[in-house]
């Protein structure tokens, strides 16, 4: 029987958090988690967090090295649902959009993209210019989801980890992924007004 596998990847992009908090809630599931961190994401997990990478990369399955393009991870008949890159730069998007497989973040997002497996990129950037956009349409015509880390605030957000905790359990459902206790309009109480009557939904 195979496994259920998944893999993360962390780019180098703003928001190493996004990667961390993905494999935080894929912790405990029924799944292998696979871990792949280019160089410039370790150096983004320094200059903007407190996180030691060993830690990081303890809360993964199986970790392997950027440079590795033997990993299994690289093989179209190792098994996945699919990968996550939290956060993408554009750099890396530019990387999956042309076919560059340098390295093996790119090279296994690759791999998903031609056994037609999902790929969903949190890409994180802003303001976009127009290379940008054209990278999101090609990768998007060739079967990735490009899913930006915007912030959702009908729930009601009281901490930045609430902001990061719903944007990646909402891309982690385009994987097939559900996160128990991850906030979602039409659930439980009515959203209130700060005064206390129901929210207007005539928008």
């Amino acid at each position: 029987m195979i496994s259920r596998r998944i893999i993360i990847g962390i780019s180098g992009a703003s928001g190493f958090q996004y990667g961390v908090k993905a494999l935080e809630l894929l912790k405990g599931l029924d799944l292998e988690v696979h871990l792949v961190v280019s160089r410039g994401a370790e150096k983004t997990c320094r200059l903007e967090t407190d996180y030691r990478m060993d830690e990081v990369i303890s809360l993964a399955d199986k970790v392997h090295p950027i440079e590795d393009l033997g990993a299994s991870i690289a093989s179209g008949s190792f098994h996945t649902l699919g990968m996550l890159v939290a956060p993408c730069s554009m750099r890396t998007l530019a990387a999956i959009a042309h076919c560059l497989t340098d390295n093996l973040l790119t090279r296994a997002a690759d791999v998903v993209l031609k056994e037609r497996r999902r790929l969903v990129l949190m890409a994180r950037e802003t303001p976009l210019n127009l290379g940008h956009l054209r990278n999101m349409q090609q990768v998007t015509e060739m079967g990735g989801i490009i899913f930006p880390p915007v912030p959702a605030l009908y729930h009601r957000p009281q901490t930045p980890d609430d902001i990061i905790t719903h944007s990646v359990g909402r891309a982690l459902d385009l994987l097939g992924i559900e996160i128990k206790n991850l906030p979602r309009w039409g659930d439980g109480d009515t959203i209130k007004t700060p005064h206390g009557e129901p929210a207007d939904d005539s928008f």
